[in-house]
């Protein structure tokens, strides 16, 4: 077992999917996976063990923002011996290009958190994705006809309700699609291990728009997405 993780050793697969919420993770685990049993149940955020076509993999609940994600993924990378990591969430979209239900496979992701500047005394880190899962995720999703995917970069930032929604204008113009608070840390702790990531975002609300998804859909559909993702760690198991 680990500080936040209940597991015994050997119960996480080498795969894993991370919602940030923990219901979506008992979701994932009830509607995906065979057999699926649970492994953590710390804090409340649940963790699952199953299998998908065959595959071991395991559900992992991270909670919101960076620190907290943080907490699991090093735990799982450097305690668990996980392999590869591909988070399953949700993101606001910034280009009216991006519609909602739309999902996002991100390459990189830029980030107004402070966590790699104190990790890379001050330089700026490019956080980026590993590129065989993120071509196995955009081969998954051009091989769909039901949802519209997007590569490129996703901006991660520390506060969902920022007092300064006009810095996100030259992040715009510098081509990022979408706004979450998670996926710059994964793709830095994957680094540092040496291990797979990937961040694929469904916009489950549009900043240009309004237009927005209910609680329910967030936590309980936005089954491609899903999908994308187990084709995508399995292709690379």
């Amino acid at each position: 077992m680990s500080t936040h993780i209940g597991a015994e050793p050997g119960a996480i697969a080498p795969h894993v999917l991370m919602p940030g919420d923990p219901l979506r993770a008992k979701w994932i685990a009830e509607t995906f996976l065979d057999a699926a049993t649970g492994y953590n149940e710390v804090r409340g955020m649940l963790g699952f063990t199953g299998t998908w076509r065959g595959h071991r993999i395991s559900v992992q609940g991270s909670g919101m923002g960076q620190p907290s994600f943080a907490i699991y993924a090093n735990e799982l990378f450097d305690q668990y011996d996980v392999q590869s990591v591909v988070r399953v969430g949700s993101c606001g979209a910034l280009v009216e290009k991006v519609g909602v239900r739309d999902v996002i496979l991100a390459s990189g992701a830029c980030t107004d958190s402070g966590m790699n500047r104190v990790r890379f005394h001050g330089l700026d880190y490019a956080p980026v994705a590993d590129f065989g899962l993120l071509r196995a995720a955009y081969d998954a999703a051009q091989a769909r006809d039901d949802v519209t995917a997007w590569t490129g970069l996703i901006f991660s930032g520390d506060q969902f309700y920022t007092p300064r929604p006009d810095l996100m204008e030259p992040m715009v113009e510098h081509g990022v699609l979408g706004v979450e608070m998670e996926a710059s840390a994964l793709y830095t702790l994957a680094a540092k291990y040496g291990r797979r990531a990937l961040a694929i975002c469904t916009v489950s609300d549009h900043m240009v728009t309004g237009e927005e998804t209910t609680a329910l859909e967030r936590q309980e559909t936005f089954s491609a997405m899903v999908e994308i993702a187990l084709e995508a760690v399995t292709s690379q198991a």
